[in-house]
């Protein structure tokens, strides 16, 4: 897999994942970075962590989205951030979606 490619759609995912979460919440985009940031940080390394590991396409999906996951809610929560079990479950099941899923998809091509 392009590491390019991976991080490209990781981090774009990832913004979907905030914007969706704000909006579902009743809130507006204008923070949607202060909402992402530890997110973004935590697939910045997962994205790249899982394209330098050998290994199947859902080796290095599963990667991502357990860096991904843990970090930014590790990140999350010692920013200020709440972390209730509702949330980290969400969390877990979307960024699973999103950076599992688009793995899957092309799964041939990588």
């Amino acid at each position: 897999m392009r590491i390019l490619r991976a991080l490209t759609y990781d981090i774009v995912l990832v913004f979907v994942f905030a914007a969706v979460g704000r909006l579902a919440h009743g809130e507006d985009l204008s923070l949607l970075g202060a909402t992402a940031w530890p997110f973004l940080m935590a697939t910045i390394v997962g994205s790249l962590v899982s394209s330098w590991r050998r290994g199947t396409w859902w080796v290095q999906a599963l990667t991502a989205w357990l860096i991904t996951t843990i970090g930014g809610t590790l990140l999350r929560l010692v920013s200020g951030g709440t972390v209730a079990p509702a949330f980290i479950g969400m969390t877990a099941a979307v960024l699973a979606l999103f950076l599992i899923g688009w793995r899957a998809l092309l799964r041939k091509q990588l």
